[in-house]
Protein backbone atom coordinates (compact mmCIF):
# COMPACT_ATOMS: atom_id res chain seq x y z
CA UNK A 1 0.00 0.00 0.00
CA UNK A 2 2.77 2.57 0.76
CA UNK A 3 4.29 1.84 -2.66
CA UNK A 4 0.90 2.33 -4.34
CA UNK A 5 0.36 5.59 -2.48
CA UNK A 6 3.82 6.80 -3.51
CA UNK A 7 3.13 5.96 -7.15
CA UNK A 8 -0.22 7.75 -7.12
CA UNK A 9 1.29 10.74 -5.31
CA UNK A 10 4.04 11.08 -7.91
CA UNK A 11 1.48 10.87 -10.71
CA UNK A 12 -0.73 13.49 -9.07
CA UNK A 13 2.17 15.92 -8.81
CA UNK A 14 3.09 15.40 -12.46
CA UNK A 15 -0.38 15.49 -14.01
CA UNK A 16 -3.25 17.94 -13.53
CA UNK A 17 -5.55 15.41 -15.21
CA UNK A 18 -4.74 12.84 -12.54
CA UNK A 19 -5.63 15.32 -9.81
CA UNK A 20 -8.94 16.08 -11.54
CA UNK A 21 -9.72 12.36 -11.65
CA UNK A 22 -8.98 12.17 -7.93
CA UNK A 23 -11.37 15.09 -7.35
CA UNK A 24 -14.06 13.29 -9.36
CA UNK A 25 -13.66 10.26 -7.10
CA UNK A 26 -13.98 12.50 -4.05
CA UNK A 27 -17.06 14.18 -5.54
CA UNK A 28 -18.80 10.86 -6.18
CA UNK A 29 -18.11 9.79 -2.59
CA UNK A 30 -19.42 13.13 -1.31
CA UNK A 31 -22.63 12.72 -3.31
CA UNK A 32 -23.22 9.24 -1.92
CA UNK A 33 -22.51 10.37 1.66
CA UNK A 34 -24.92 13.31 1.27
CA UNK A 35 -27.69 10.94 0.23
CA UNK A 36 -26.98 8.58 3.13
CA UNK A 37 -26.91 11.37 5.72
CA UNK A 38 -30.15 12.90 4.43
CA UNK A 39 -31.79 9.49 4.53
CA UNK A 40 -30.66 8.92 8.12
CA UNK A 41 -31.92 12.31 9.34
CA UNK A 42 -35.27 12.05 7.59
CA UNK A 43 -35.64 8.45 8.72
CA UNK A 44 -35.14 9.61 12.29
CA UNK A 45 -37.80 12.28 11.80
CA UNK A 46 -40.16 9.62 10.42
CA UNK A 47 -39.67 7.46 13.51
CA UNK A 48 -39.96 10.32 16.01
CA UNK A 49 -42.75 12.33 14.41
CA UNK A 50 -44.52 9.77 12.25
CA UNK A 51 -44.35 11.90 9.10
CA UNK A 52 -44.89 10.18 5.75
CA UNK A 53 -44.47 11.77 2.34
CA UNK A 54 -43.95 15.24 3.77
CA UNK A 55 -41.31 17.49 5.28
CA UNK A 56 -41.34 17.99 9.04
CA UNK A 57 -41.53 21.78 8.82
CA UNK A 58 -44.46 21.58 6.37
CA UNK A 59 -46.79 19.98 8.93
CA UNK A 60 -49.92 22.04 9.54
CA UNK A 61 -49.87 21.17 13.22
CA UNK A 62 -48.49 18.65 15.69
CA UNK A 63 -51.38 16.24 16.21
CA UNK A 64 -49.72 14.39 19.04
CA UNK A 65 -47.95 16.88 21.33
CA UNK A 66 -46.12 14.09 23.12
CA UNK A 67 -44.04 13.61 19.97
CA UNK A 68 -42.34 16.92 20.73
CA UNK A 69 -40.59 15.09 23.56
CA UNK A 70 -38.24 14.05 20.74
CA UNK A 71 -36.54 17.43 21.17
CA UNK A 72 -35.35 16.98 24.78
CA UNK A 73 -34.75 13.28 24.05
CA UNK A 74 -32.42 14.28 21.22
CA UNK A 75 -30.77 16.72 23.62
CA UNK A 76 -30.26 13.90 26.10
CA UNK A 77 -28.55 11.80 23.43
CA UNK A 78 -26.28 14.75 22.66
CA UNK A 79 -25.46 15.04 26.37
CA UNK A 80 -24.17 11.47 26.30
CA UNK A 81 -22.09 12.11 23.19
CA UNK A 82 -20.72 15.36 24.59
CA UNK A 83 -19.85 13.62 27.84
CA UNK A 84 -17.75 11.13 25.91
CA UNK A 85 -16.03 13.99 24.06
CA UNK A 86 -15.23 15.67 27.38
CA UNK A 87 -13.66 12.49 28.71
CA UNK A 88 -11.62 12.21 25.52
CA UNK A 89 -10.68 15.92 25.77
CA UNK A 90 -11.59 16.24 22.11
CA UNK A 91 -12.89 19.25 20.20
CA UNK A 92 -13.81 18.19 16.65
CA UNK A 93 -12.28 20.20 13.81
CA UNK A 94 -14.73 21.38 11.17
CA UNK A 95 -13.86 21.72 7.50
CA UNK A 96 -13.45 25.52 7.45
CA UNK A 97 -11.17 25.50 10.49
CA UNK A 98 -9.14 22.63 9.06
CA UNK A 99 -8.50 24.42 5.79
CA UNK A 100 -7.68 27.74 7.46
CA UNK A 101 -5.42 26.46 10.24
CA UNK A 102 -4.36 22.87 9.61
CA UNK A 103 -3.69 22.69 5.88
CA UNK A 104 -6.81 20.58 5.30
CA UNK A 105 -5.95 17.85 7.79
CA UNK A 106 -9.05 16.47 9.57
CA UNK A 107 -8.96 13.39 11.83
CA UNK A 108 -11.35 10.66 10.70
CA UNK A 109 -13.12 10.50 14.06
CA UNK A 110 -13.89 14.24 13.94
CA UNK A 111 -15.94 13.75 10.77
CA UNK A 112 -18.01 11.00 12.34
CA UNK A 113 -18.57 13.03 15.52
CA UNK A 114 -19.79 16.13 13.68
CA UNK A 115 -21.98 14.04 11.37
CA UNK A 116 -23.53 12.18 14.32
CA UNK A 117 -24.21 15.38 16.23
CA UNK A 118 -25.76 17.12 13.21
CA UNK A 119 -27.91 14.20 12.06
CA UNK A 120 -29.15 13.64 15.61
CA UNK A 121 -29.91 17.37 16.06
CA UNK A 122 -31.77 17.69 12.76
CA UNK A 123 -33.46 14.32 13.11
CA UNK A 124 -35.00 15.17 16.49
CA UNK A 125 -36.38 18.41 15.03
CA UNK A 126 -33.95 21.08 16.26
CA UNK A 127 -33.89 24.19 14.09
CA UNK A 128 -30.60 23.44 12.31
CA UNK A 129 -29.70 22.28 8.82
CA UNK A 130 -27.75 19.33 7.47
CA UNK A 131 -25.60 21.30 5.04
CA UNK A 132 -22.80 21.55 7.62
CA UNK A 133 -22.43 17.80 7.83
CA UNK A 134 -22.74 17.39 4.05
CA UNK A 135 -19.72 19.69 3.69
CA UNK A 136 -17.93 18.05 6.63
CA UNK A 137 -18.22 14.51 5.36
CA UNK A 138 -17.36 15.46 1.79
CA UNK A 139 -14.33 17.46 2.88
CA UNK A 140 -13.44 14.89 5.54
CA UNK A 141 -13.34 12.03 3.03
CA UNK A 142 -11.15 14.16 0.78
CA UNK A 143 -8.85 14.96 3.71
CA UNK A 144 -8.37 11.31 4.64
CA UNK A 145 -7.61 10.34 1.05
CA UNK A 146 -5.25 13.27 0.65
CA UNK A 147 -3.42 12.48 3.90
CA UNK A 148 -3.00 8.87 2.83
CA UNK A 149 -1.48 10.08 -0.44
CA UNK A 150 0.61 12.70 1.44
CA UNK A 151 -0.52 15.49 -0.83
CA UNK A 152 1.16 18.86 -0.64
CA UNK A 153 -0.52 21.42 1.60
CA UNK A 154 -2.03 23.45 -1.25
CA UNK A 155 -3.29 20.31 -3.05
CA UNK A 156 -4.81 18.92 0.13
CA UNK A 157 -6.66 22.20 0.82
CA UNK A 158 -8.00 22.21 -2.73
CA UNK A 159 -9.15 18.61 -2.47
CA UNK A 160 -10.85 19.25 0.89
CA UNK A 161 -12.62 22.28 -0.58
CA UNK A 162 -13.69 20.21 -3.57
CA UNK A 163 -15.14 17.51 -1.31
CA UNK A 164 -16.99 20.01 0.88
CA UNK A 165 -18.37 21.88 -2.12
CA UNK A 166 -19.41 18.60 -3.72
CA UNK A 167 -21.43 17.70 -0.63
CA UNK A 168 -23.31 21.00 -0.70
CA UNK A 169 -23.74 20.87 -4.47
CA UNK A 170 -25.22 17.39 -4.18
CA UNK A 171 -27.69 18.57 -1.52
CA UNK A 172 -29.18 21.14 -3.91
CA UNK A 173 -28.40 19.37 -7.22
CA UNK A 174 -26.47 22.54 -8.04
CA UNK A 175 -22.86 21.93 -9.15
CA UNK A 176 -21.90 25.58 -9.64
CA UNK A 177 -23.28 26.41 -6.20
CA UNK A 178 -21.15 23.64 -4.72
CA UNK A 179 -18.06 24.80 -6.59
CA UNK A 180 -18.37 28.40 -5.42
CA UNK A 181 -19.18 27.22 -1.90
CA UNK A 182 -15.75 25.59 -2.02
CA UNK A 183 -14.04 28.69 -3.42
CA UNK A 184 -15.68 31.30 -1.20
CA UNK A 185 -16.34 29.48 2.06
CA UNK A 186 -13.86 26.59 2.37
CA UNK A 187 -10.77 27.42 0.28
CA UNK A 188 -11.04 31.20 0.52
CA UNK A 189 -9.85 31.99 -3.00
CA UNK A 190 -10.41 31.20 -6.64
CA UNK A 191 -7.58 30.23 -8.95
CA UNK A 192 -7.26 28.63 -12.35
CA UNK A 193 -5.32 25.77 -10.75
CA UNK A 194 -8.20 24.86 -8.42
CA UNK A 195 -11.12 25.57 -10.78
CA UNK A 196 -11.08 22.31 -12.74
CA UNK A 197 -10.82 19.84 -9.82
CA UNK A 198 -13.38 21.70 -7.69
CA UNK A 199 -15.96 21.97 -10.47
CA UNK A 200 -15.31 18.37 -11.53
CA UNK A 201 -15.95 17.16 -7.97
CA UNK A 202 -19.21 19.11 -7.76
CA UNK A 203 -20.39 17.75 -11.11
CA UNK A 204 -19.51 14.21 -10.04
CA UNK A 205 -21.48 14.61 -6.80
CA UNK A 206 -24.60 15.84 -8.59
CA UNK A 207 -24.25 13.08 -11.20
CA UNK A 208 -24.03 10.50 -8.40
CA UNK A 209 -27.24 11.84 -6.86
CA UNK A 210 -29.00 11.63 -10.23
CA UNK A 211 -27.75 8.07 -10.73
CA UNK A 212 -29.15 7.17 -7.31
CA UNK A 213 -32.57 8.50 -8.34
CA UNK A 214 -32.65 11.84 -6.49
CA UNK A 215 -34.73 14.49 -8.23
CA UNK A 216 -33.21 17.96 -8.78
CA UNK A 217 -34.03 20.56 -6.12
CA UNK A 218 -36.22 23.27 -7.68
CA UNK A 219 -37.85 26.42 -6.34
CA UNK A 220 -40.94 27.88 -7.99
CA UNK A 221 -40.51 31.23 -9.71
CA UNK A 222 -42.41 33.51 -12.04
CA UNK A 223 -41.66 32.83 -15.69
CA UNK A 224 -41.53 36.35 -17.13
CA UNK A 225 -40.86 39.78 -15.71
CA UNK A 226 -39.61 43.23 -16.57
CA UNK A 227 -36.80 44.27 -14.22
CA UNK A 228 -36.76 48.07 -13.93
CA UNK A 229 -34.03 50.33 -12.58
CA UNK A 230 -36.11 51.15 -9.52
CA UNK A 231 -36.29 47.42 -8.75
CA UNK A 232 -32.54 47.39 -8.24
CA UNK A 233 -32.87 50.17 -5.67
CA UNK A 234 -35.73 48.42 -3.87
CA UNK A 235 -33.91 45.09 -3.72
CA UNK A 236 -30.74 46.84 -2.55
CA UNK A 237 -32.91 47.99 0.36
CA UNK A 238 -33.93 44.38 0.93
CA UNK A 239 -30.22 43.49 1.00
CA UNK A 240 -29.70 46.03 3.81
CA UNK A 241 -32.63 44.62 5.78
CA UNK A 242 -31.32 41.06 5.36
CA UNK A 243 -27.80 42.05 6.41
CA UNK A 244 -29.12 43.59 9.62
CA UNK A 245 -31.28 40.53 10.29
CA UNK A 246 -28.32 38.22 9.66
CA UNK A 247 -26.07 40.15 12.04
CA UNK A 248 -28.84 40.10 14.64
CA UNK A 249 -29.18 36.31 14.37
CA UNK A 250 -25.43 35.74 14.72
CA UNK A 251 -25.21 38.09 17.69
CA UNK A 252 -28.22 36.50 19.34
CA UNK A 253 -26.74 33.01 19.07
CA UNK A 254 -23.62 34.06 20.96
CA UNK A 255 -25.51 36.17 23.52
CA UNK A 256 -27.97 33.35 24.19
CA UNK A 257 -25.18 30.80 24.49
CA UNK A 258 -23.35 32.92 27.07
CA UNK A 259 -26.56 33.63 28.95
CA UNK A 260 -27.53 29.97 29.01
CA UNK A 261 -24.05 28.99 30.19
CA UNK A 262 -24.26 31.57 33.00
CA UNK A 263 -27.72 30.47 34.11
CA UNK A 264 -26.94 26.76 33.97
CA UNK A 265 -23.32 27.25 35.11
CA UNK A 266 -22.14 25.54 31.91
CA UNK A 267 -24.22 22.48 32.73
CA UNK A 268 -23.74 19.54 30.35
CA UNK A 269 -27.54 19.21 30.35
CA UNK A 270 -27.99 22.32 28.20
CA UNK A 271 -29.19 20.35 25.12
CA UNK A 272 -32.00 18.85 27.20
CA UNK A 273 -32.94 22.30 28.52
CA UNK A 274 -32.84 23.61 24.97
CA UNK A 275 -35.07 20.80 23.77
CA UNK A 276 -37.64 21.64 26.45
CA UNK A 277 -37.52 25.31 25.44
CA UNK A 278 -38.11 24.37 21.79
CA UNK A 279 -41.24 22.35 22.52
CA UNK A 280 -43.68 25.29 22.98
CA UNK A 281 -42.21 27.08 19.95
CA UNK A 282 -42.71 24.00 17.79
CA UNK A 283 -46.23 23.60 19.18
CA UNK A 284 -47.05 27.18 18.11
CA UNK A 285 -45.55 26.66 14.63
CA UNK A 286 -44.19 23.38 13.24
CA UNK A 287 -42.43 25.52 10.62
CA UNK A 288 -39.73 26.13 13.23
CA UNK A 289 -38.80 22.44 13.27
CA UNK A 290 -35.74 21.17 11.38
CA UNK A 291 -34.15 23.31 8.65
CA UNK A 292 -37.37 24.44 6.99
CA UNK A 293 -37.30 22.83 3.52
CA UNK A 294 -40.99 21.95 3.50
CA UNK A 295 -42.13 25.22 5.08
CA UNK A 296 -40.23 27.26 2.49
CA UNK A 297 -42.07 25.69 -0.44
CA UNK A 298 -45.38 25.81 1.42
CA UNK A 299 -45.12 29.53 2.16
CA UNK A 300 -44.00 30.35 -1.39
CA UNK A 301 -47.14 28.66 -2.70
CA UNK A 302 -49.57 30.10 -0.13
CA UNK A 303 -48.31 33.71 0.18
CA UNK A 304 -49.42 34.10 3.83
CA UNK A 305 -50.32 37.50 5.31
CA UNK A 306 -47.76 39.86 6.84
CA UNK A 307 -48.67 39.07 10.46
CA UNK A 308 -48.10 35.36 9.85
CA UNK A 309 -44.74 35.99 8.18
CA UNK A 310 -43.47 38.23 10.97
CA UNK A 311 -44.61 35.73 13.60
CA UNK A 312 -42.87 32.81 11.90
CA UNK A 313 -39.69 34.88 11.42
CA UNK A 314 -39.62 35.65 15.15
CA UNK A 315 -40.33 32.04 16.12
CA UNK A 316 -37.81 30.61 13.64
CA UNK A 317 -35.09 32.99 14.82
CA UNK A 318 -35.85 32.03 18.43
CA UNK A 319 -35.80 28.32 17.58
CA UNK A 320 -32.50 28.57 15.68
CA UNK A 321 -30.89 30.63 18.43
CA UNK A 322 -32.04 28.26 21.17
CA UNK A 323 -30.98 25.19 19.17
CA UNK A 324 -27.44 26.39 18.56
CA UNK A 325 -26.99 28.10 21.94
CA UNK A 326 -28.06 24.99 23.83
CA UNK A 327 -25.64 22.70 22.04
CA UNK A 328 -27.53 21.17 19.12
CA UNK A 329 -25.16 20.77 16.18
CA UNK A 330 -25.85 21.98 12.66
CA UNK A 331 -25.65 24.88 10.28
CA UNK A 332 -27.75 27.88 9.39
CA UNK A 333 -27.43 27.53 5.61
CA UNK A 334 -30.94 26.33 4.83
CA UNK A 335 -32.45 27.97 7.91
CA UNK A 336 -31.15 31.27 6.54
CA UNK A 337 -32.68 30.49 3.14
CA UNK A 338 -36.03 29.89 4.81
CA UNK A 339 -35.77 33.01 6.95
CA UNK A 340 -34.71 35.00 3.89
CA UNK A 341 -37.77 33.85 1.95
CA UNK A 342 -40.02 34.94 4.80
CA UNK A 343 -38.22 38.29 5.15
CA UNK A 344 -38.44 38.84 1.39
CA UNK A 345 -42.18 38.19 1.29
CA UNK A 346 -42.75 40.44 4.31
CA UNK A 347 -40.63 43.15 2.67
CA UNK A 348 -42.64 42.77 -0.54
CA UNK A 349 -45.97 43.11 1.25
CA UNK A 350 -44.77 46.28 2.99
CA UNK A 351 -43.47 47.78 -0.28
CA UNK A 352 -46.68 46.87 -2.12
CA UNK A 353 -48.78 48.68 0.46
CA UNK A 354 -47.52 52.06 -0.81
CA UNK A 355 -50.19 54.50 -2.11
CA UNK A 356 -48.50 55.10 -5.50
CA UNK A 357 -49.27 51.72 -7.04
CA UNK A 358 -45.65 50.55 -7.23
CA UNK A 359 -45.42 46.78 -6.68
CA UNK A 360 -42.88 43.98 -6.73
CA UNK A 361 -43.51 40.27 -7.20
CA UNK A 362 -43.64 38.43 -3.86
CA UNK A 363 -41.97 35.33 -5.25
CA UNK A 364 -39.14 37.45 -6.60
CA UNK A 365 -38.79 39.22 -3.25
CA UNK A 366 -38.66 35.84 -1.48
CA UNK A 367 -35.91 34.57 -3.78
CA UNK A 368 -33.87 37.74 -3.45
CA UNK A 369 -34.34 37.64 0.33
CA UNK A 370 -33.15 34.05 0.42
CA UNK A 371 -29.89 34.96 -1.27
CA UNK A 372 -29.35 38.21 0.66
CA UNK A 373 -29.89 36.76 4.16
CA UNK A 374 -27.87 33.62 3.42
CA UNK A 375 -24.98 35.74 2.16
CA UNK A 376 -25.02 37.68 5.42
CA UNK A 377 -24.98 34.54 7.58
CA UNK A 378 -23.15 31.97 5.44
CA UNK A 379 -21.00 34.25 3.26
CA UNK A 380 -20.29 33.78 -0.44
CA UNK A 381 -22.37 36.11 -2.68
CA UNK A 382 -21.58 34.16 -5.84
CA UNK A 383 -22.46 30.89 -4.11
CA UNK A 384 -25.94 32.12 -3.24
CA UNK A 385 -26.51 33.89 -6.55
CA UNK A 386 -25.69 30.67 -8.39
CA UNK A 387 -27.90 28.69 -6.03
CA UNK A 388 -30.84 30.88 -7.00
CA UNK A 389 -29.96 30.46 -10.67
CA UNK A 390 -29.58 26.69 -10.54
CA UNK A 391 -32.68 26.05 -8.43
CA UNK A 392 -34.98 28.44 -10.33
CA UNK A 393 -33.46 28.37 -13.85
CA UNK A 394 -34.36 32.06 -13.94
CA UNK A 395 -31.64 34.17 -15.56
CA UNK A 396 -33.70 37.36 -15.61
CA UNK A 397 -33.73 37.55 -11.81
CA UNK A 398 -29.96 37.28 -11.40
CA UNK A 399 -29.30 41.02 -11.67
CA UNK A 400 -31.37 41.96 -8.62
CA UNK A 401 -30.26 38.83 -6.75
CA UNK A 402 -26.61 39.82 -7.15
CA UNK A 403 -27.41 43.42 -6.23
CA UNK A 404 -29.04 42.44 -2.94
CA UNK A 405 -26.41 39.78 -2.22
CA UNK A 406 -23.49 42.16 -2.74
CA UNK A 407 -25.12 44.90 -0.66
CA UNK A 408 -25.79 42.40 2.13
CA UNK A 409 -22.25 41.00 1.95
CA UNK A 410 -20.62 44.44 2.00
CA UNK A 411 -22.72 45.68 4.91
CA UNK A 412 -22.12 42.51 6.94
CA UNK A 413 -18.36 42.70 6.40
CA UNK A 414 -18.30 46.38 7.28
CA UNK A 415 -20.51 46.18 10.37
CA UNK A 416 -19.68 42.67 11.61
CA UNK A 417 -16.70 41.19 9.76
CA UNK A 418 -17.55 37.49 10.00
CA UNK A 419 -19.70 34.77 8.53
CA UNK A 420 -21.48 32.48 10.98
CA UNK A 421 -18.86 29.72 10.78
CA UNK A 422 -15.91 32.08 11.27
CA UNK A 423 -17.80 34.01 13.97
CA UNK A 424 -18.32 30.83 15.99
CA UNK A 425 -14.61 30.05 15.69
CA UNK A 426 -13.77 33.62 16.71
CA UNK A 427 -15.92 33.28 19.84
CA UNK A 428 -13.95 30.13 20.71
CA UNK A 429 -10.74 32.19 20.54
CA UNK A 430 -9.58 31.40 17.00
CA UNK A 431 -7.93 34.07 14.83
CA UNK A 432 -9.87 32.97 11.73
CA UNK A 433 -11.73 35.68 9.81
CA UNK A 434 -11.99 33.77 6.53
CA UNK A 435 -11.15 30.30 5.20
CA UNK A 436 -7.91 31.54 3.66
CA UNK A 437 -4.90 29.52 4.80
CA UNK A 438 -3.25 31.15 7.81
CA UNK A 439 -2.00 27.96 9.43
CA UNK A 440 1.56 28.68 8.28
CA UNK A 441 1.58 31.79 10.48
CA UNK A 442 1.42 29.65 13.60
CA UNK A 443 4.75 28.03 12.70
CA UNK A 444 6.48 31.43 12.73
CA UNK A 445 7.00 31.69 16.48
CA UNK A 446 9.84 33.34 18.32
CA UNK A 447 11.01 29.98 19.61
CA UNK A 448 11.35 28.59 16.09
CA UNK A 449 13.04 31.62 14.55
CA UNK A 450 15.44 32.65 17.34
CA UNK A 451 19.23 32.30 17.29
CA UNK A 452 20.95 30.45 20.11
CA UNK A 453 24.50 31.75 19.54
CA UNK A 454 24.23 34.83 21.73
CA UNK A 455 26.74 36.42 24.07
CA UNK A 456 25.97 36.84 27.75
CA UNK A 457 27.52 38.73 30.63
CA UNK A 458 26.80 38.80 34.37
CA UNK A 459 24.52 41.64 35.36
CA UNK A 460 27.01 42.86 38.01
CA UNK A 461 29.86 43.22 35.50
CA UNK A 462 31.52 46.60 34.98
CA UNK A 463 32.10 48.38 31.69
CA UNK A 464 35.74 47.27 31.80
CA UNK A 465 34.72 43.64 32.27
CA UNK A 466 32.25 43.97 29.41
CA UNK A 467 35.00 45.27 27.13
CA UNK A 468 37.28 42.43 28.14
CA UNK A 469 34.67 39.73 27.52
CA UNK A 470 33.16 41.27 24.40
CA UNK A 471 35.97 42.65 22.21
CA UNK A 472 34.96 45.44 19.86
CA UNK A 473 33.68 43.94 16.62
CA UNK A 474 33.05 40.45 18.01
CA UNK A 475 29.35 41.01 18.85
CA UNK A 476 26.87 43.84 18.52
CA UNK A 477 25.48 43.33 22.00
CA UNK A 478 25.45 41.13 25.12
CA UNK A 479 22.55 39.82 27.20
CA UNK A 480 22.73 40.61 30.90
CA UNK A 481 21.83 37.61 33.03
CA UNK A 482 21.84 36.80 36.73
CA UNK A 483 23.44 33.65 38.22
CA UNK A 484 20.25 31.66 37.43
CA UNK A 485 20.31 32.68 33.76
CA UNK A 486 17.41 35.12 34.12
CA UNK A 487 17.14 38.04 31.73
CA UNK A 488 18.23 41.51 32.99
CA UNK A 489 18.42 43.50 29.74
CA UNK A 490 20.61 44.11 26.69
CA UNK A 491 23.81 46.18 26.52
CA UNK A 492 24.85 47.34 23.06
CA UNK A 493 28.58 47.13 22.28
CA UNK A 494 28.50 50.57 20.68
CA UNK A 495 27.23 52.01 23.96
CA UNK A 496 29.67 50.10 26.19
CA UNK A 497 32.63 51.33 24.14
CA UNK A 498 31.63 54.99 24.31
CA UNK A 499 34.81 56.95 25.32
CA UNK A 500 32.98 59.03 27.93
CA UNK A 501 31.96 56.01 30.02
CA UNK A 502 33.76 55.25 33.29
CA UNK A 503 35.28 51.74 32.97
CA UNK A 504 34.43 51.07 36.60
CA UNK A 505 30.76 51.87 36.13
CA UNK A 506 28.31 48.91 36.19
CA UNK A 507 27.37 47.73 32.68
CA UNK A 508 23.77 47.36 33.89
CA UNK A 509 23.41 51.16 33.88
CA UNK A 510 23.57 51.02 30.08
CA UNK A 511 21.02 48.19 29.74
CA UNK A 512 18.03 48.69 27.45
CA UNK A 513 14.79 46.73 26.87
CA UNK A 514 14.85 45.43 30.42
CA UNK A 515 11.07 44.94 30.39
CA UNK A 516 10.59 43.99 26.71
CA UNK A 517 11.03 40.36 25.72
CA UNK A 518 9.42 37.69 23.57
CA UNK A 519 8.10 34.34 24.76
CA UNK A 520 8.88 31.23 22.68
CA UNK A 521 5.18 30.94 21.67
CA UNK A 522 4.83 34.55 20.48
CA UNK A 523 3.42 34.61 16.92
CA UNK A 524 4.78 36.56 13.99
CA UNK A 525 2.20 39.35 14.06
CA UNK A 526 2.78 40.03 17.74
CA UNK A 527 6.54 39.79 17.18
CA UNK A 528 6.49 42.47 14.50
CA UNK A 529 4.18 44.63 16.60
CA UNK A 530 6.55 44.35 19.57
CA UNK A 531 9.54 45.35 17.43
CA UNK A 532 7.63 48.37 16.11
CA UNK A 533 6.47 49.45 19.57
CA UNK A 534 9.88 49.02 21.21
CA UNK A 535 11.86 50.45 18.29
CA UNK A 536 14.33 47.58 18.74
CA UNK A 537 16.51 45.72 16.26
CA UNK A 538 16.86 42.62 18.46
CA UNK A 539 14.86 41.14 21.31
CA UNK A 540 15.59 38.35 23.76
CA UNK A 541 13.38 35.25 23.76
CA UNK A 542 12.69 34.40 27.39
CA UNK A 543 11.02 31.36 28.93
CA UNK A 544 8.18 31.79 31.48
CA UNK A 545 10.75 31.10 34.20
CA UNK A 546 12.73 34.15 33.08
CA UNK A 547 15.62 32.17 31.59
CA UNK A 548 17.02 33.46 28.30
CA UNK A 549 16.57 30.99 25.43
CA UNK A 550 17.77 32.95 22.43
CA UNK A 551 17.73 36.17 20.43
CA UNK A 552 15.54 37.21 17.49
CA UNK A 553 16.33 40.07 15.12
CA UNK A 554 13.68 42.20 13.46
CA UNK A 555 15.35 41.73 10.07
CA UNK A 556 15.15 37.93 10.26
CA UNK A 557 11.55 37.95 11.52
CA UNK A 558 10.36 40.23 8.71
CA UNK A 559 12.25 38.25 6.08
CA UNK A 560 10.69 34.96 7.20
CA UNK A 561 7.26 36.59 7.23
CA UNK A 562 7.65 37.90 3.68
CA UNK A 563 9.01 34.55 2.49
CA UNK A 564 5.97 32.74 3.83
CA UNK A 565 3.57 35.31 2.34
CA UNK A 566 5.21 34.85 -1.05
CA UNK A 567 5.04 31.08 -0.72
CA UNK A 568 1.36 31.34 0.24
CA UNK A 569 0.65 33.47 -2.83
CA UNK A 570 2.38 30.90 -5.04
CA UNK A 571 0.35 28.09 -3.48
CA UNK A 572 -2.86 30.06 -4.01
CA UNK A 573 -2.15 30.51 -7.72
CA UNK A 574 -0.86 26.99 -8.19
CA UNK A 575 2.74 27.96 -8.93
CA UNK A 576 4.32 25.37 -6.66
Amino acid sequence: MPALAATIRRRLRESETAFILLAILVGAAAGASTLIQGWLAHGLQHVLYGITGNRLSALGSIRHPWRLLALPAGGLALVGLNRWLTLQRRTPTDVVEANALHGGRIPALDNLIIASQTILSNGCGASVGLEATYAQMGGGAASLLGQWLRLRRADLRTLVGAGAGAGVGAAFSAPLTGAFYAFEIVIGSYSTASAAPVIAAALAAVAMMRLLGVEPYLIATTAARDIRFVDYLVYAGLGIVCALLGILVMRLVTAAERRLQAVTRSSPWRPVIGGLMLMPIAWLSPQTLSAGHGALHLDLAMHPPLAFLVTVIALKVAASVISLASGFRGGLFFASLFLGSLAGQAFGLIVNSNPWGFAIDLNDAALVGMAALSVSIVGGPMTLALLMLETTHDFALMGVVLTAALVSSALTREAFGYSFSTWRLHVRGSAIRSPRDIGWMFTLTAGRMMRRDWKSIHHTATIAEFRALIPLGSASKAILIDPDGHYRGIVLSSTAYAPALDPAAPAATQAILTDVTLSPETGIREIIGTFDEAGADELAVVAPSGKVLGVLTEKHARRRYLEEIEADQKRMFGEN
